[in-house]
């Protein structure tokens, strides 16, 4: 789903056939052609406004329900109408109630602590072991909060939205209860060693908070803190220190900004050298400020504002650059390059010494991804023409050294857990035939070993994996994956799934899916995941060359790749059906009104289509630095250009489309879907 500037954990929770239904409907786009919705004839447009369908924004509007129960009956009937329906559906119940799946970990102090969810436990339970307990086939599992019959006792469908622990111990955590799958959540103090919720702790009503522990008994707190206190994206504007037992009202204000300004996010990092408690202020998506408690003041540090921050590390601020950066120094004139990844101490930043030290320097084909750390090392992951490189780097008096960790091909790898109380760390590896596997990596030994694995739901011998690229209108070549099974037919017939995101700086990479090998692969349909402009594939300046008013680049791209597919013989127009969610439903649904002909059959889900008033509607108006200000008439004009919802004629023929989301999406508003 959209990416937010602090994620959260269990987006939705819905019914199981709810949920399979969507998944379902990705897998049947070929079959869907031959079961076309039908039109519905259109509402009687309200005299005071130019959008006759401004009421399917009330989310809980009676006649908004109402319409969607009708279009969920259509909807449901003609999905279940294809013959390979109640197949696919227990083929894919199987998968996710297995009990094969890894228990992927997290650190809490001396535990490993694990989210659980199967058919016996809906909602999830959160339960921990040991380290050497779990690296066993069999580990002894203890419940910790069962979400289940939290969500019975109480009567609100709560889910697990994750935590906030007070570091080194770990022992107390603030636990996110979202009720139904929100962003907004309620917050609990919470003892890890009792297991129970502290009688008396602290409380945050329901809200898109942000917290970090100052100590035992001290918050930062940014949260809803009456009228006036949000943004106009709906963040918290302001950050408070909130004393145990104080009434969160008579809180001391921190920090504050404007209501144009995305918002604020506090956070504390511990390590052996000292604590560090910090301020976030996001001007949008992409930039801001970054402030550091210094004694009893907040010094904001010198930093560009487009730099992201990473991590502190020993005396070491880390912070990546997602523009050039050009210091004159007493020495000359110095340059950082774009996509760099830079460390400073931090005595020196609070002094304004501009001394910095290059950990990494981004090539051609070679980006960086991700930054974690352990107690002694940073752990670099890496794009390398769209496959990672996994790397362990460490300060020494000639600069920072970097070892490469082995992965078992080339996929996707990414950090999975990893504390600052020691050097181990888990780590997954995955590609399109690889079913994920879980590493485990210690000081002690030379090599990861392997310690948990997804089962291998289909077999990947039979399915070949090849890279290709498309010229986009502009002559940019476009990457894309090309997943074939040996079943596939040769002659253009084949049932093609073209998918792809291309948003925010966010890179899509080589994974399996059971789901996606039982019902798609194994019955001869070939997948293809697209890496358009937009995304983060090849570094920031891939994400830039598609941003506001060049983000028709983004659906160029993606057109290219279609086109290509068909050009080559892979699959032809009728075969074709495309997917996105979020910022990828943007992408399919604008590619089905700029290019109808290219497709059979469209998925979009949870999506953004209205992008004349997007930005109105819940968190939109943080995303203005991705697609522009449709308040501005020179924005507007190049928005209009590729916003489905005013794309969309009457008596054109558009392939088959289903479009879905929930009531329950505070991020991207229902209204798009239910509009479109």
């Amino acid at each position: 789903h959209q990416i937010t500037p602090e994620a959260s954990m269990s987006r939705f929770l819905a019914t199981p056939r709810l949920v399979l239904s969507s998944f379902l409907v990705a897998l049947l786009v070929s079959l869907l052609v031959s079961f076309p919705l039908g039109a519905q004839p259109a509402p009687e447009a309200p005299p005071e406004t130019q959008d006759p369908y401004l009421w399917l924004e009330e989310v809980e509007g009676e006649r908004a329900l109402e319409w969607a129960r009708e279009q969920n009956e259509r909807s449901t009937e003609t999905l279940e109408a294809v013959p390979e329906y109640d197949e696919l559906y227990d083929e894919i119940l199987a998968i996710y109630d297995s009990q094969e799946k890894i228990p992927y970990p997290g650190f809490r102090g001396d535990w490993i602590v694990n989210f659980w969810q199967d058919d016996d436990h809906v909602r999830g339970i959160l339960r921990r072991t040991t380290l050497e307990s779990y690296r066993t086939d069999s580990p002894d599992w203890e419940t910790v909060l069962d979400f289940d019959e939290l969500a019975e006792d109480e009567d609100v469908p709560w889910t697990y939205g994750g935590m906030h622990c007070l570091a080194p111990e770990d022992r107390y955590c603030l636990v996110r209860l979202s009720p139904g799958g929100s962003d907004a959540v309620e917050m609990r103090e919470f003892d890890f060693e009792t297991m129970e919720f502290v009688e008396d702790g602290f409380f945050l009503p329901k809200a898109k908070s942000g917290v970090a522990w100052k100590d035992r008994d001290t918050l930062w707190v940014g949260t809803d803190f009456g009228e006036g206190s949000l943004t106009r994206a709906g963040y918290p504007r302001i950050v408070k220190e909130w004393s145990r037992g104080e009434p969160l009202s008579e809180a001391r204000t921190v920090l504050e900004t404007t209501p144009e300004d995305n918002g604020l996010w506090p956070a504390t990092i511990i390590n052996d050298e000292g604590t560090y408690h910090l301020i976030f202020r996001r001007e949008d998506f992409f930039s801001g400020d970054t402030y550091l408690e210094a004694g009893d003041r907040l010094v904001r540090l010198d930093i560009p504002k487009d730099a992201e921050f990473e991590t502190i590390f020993r005396d070491r601020l880390l912070f990546s650059l997602r523009t050039d950066w050009t210091l004159e120094t007493t020495t000359g004139e110095t340059t950082y390059p774009q996509g760099a990844l830079l460390a400073a101490d931090i005595d020196d930043l609070l002094l304004g010494r501009d001394r910095f030290q290059v950990v990494f320097e981004p090539t051609e084909r070679i980006f960086l991804e991700g930054v974690s750390r352990t107690r002694n090392h940073l752990l670099l992951t890496t794009l390398d023409n769209v496959t990672n490189r996994l790397y362990r780097a460490s300060p020494s008096d000639d600069g920072w050294t970097r070892e490469e960790i082995s992965l078992a091909g080339l996929g996707t790898a990414y950090v999975a857990a990893s504390t600052t109380d020691h050097d181990r760390f888990f780590f997954g590896y995955q590609d399109f035939k690889t079913p994920a596997t879980l590493y485990l990596t210690d000081p002690k030994t030379d090599e990861p070993a392997a310690v948990k694995s997804n089962p291998a739901w289909f077999d990947g011998s039979r399915i070949t994996v090849s890279r290709h690229e498309a010229p986009s209108k502009d002559g940019t070549e476009i990457p894309y994956f090309l997943v074939v099974p040996e079943s596939a037919p040769e002659d253009g017939t084949a049932p093609t799934l073209l998918t792809a995101y291309g948003g925010f700086e966010v890179a899509r990479t080589p994974s399996y899916s059971g789901i996606r090998g039982v019902a798609w692969l194994a019955r001869g349909g070939i997948f293809v995941l697209a890496n358009p402009r937009g995304g983060g594939e090849f570094g920031p300046a891939w994400h830039q060359a598609a941003v506001q008013e060049n983000h028709i680049r983004n659906f160029q791209d993606f057109i290219a790749v279609a086109e290509d597919l068909i050009d080559r013989g892979i699959t032809s127009p009728e075969h074709l059906g495309i997917r996105g969610g979020s910022q990828g439903g943007l992408l399919v649904g604008g590619a089905m009104t700029l290019r109808p002909d290219l497709f059979g059959a469209v998925v979009s889900a949870v999506p953004l289509l209205d992008m004349r008033r997007y930005h109105e509607l819940l968190a939109g108006a943080s995303w203005m630095s991705e697609y522009g200000d449709p308040d501005d008439p020179e924005d507007w004009a190049y928005i209009k250009e590729w916003s489905p919802y005013h794309l969309v004629e009457k008596d054109a023929d558009y392939p088959d489309p289903f479009f879905w989301t929930t009531t329950r999406d505070d991020r991207v508003h229902p209204g798009h879907a239910r509009k479109m």
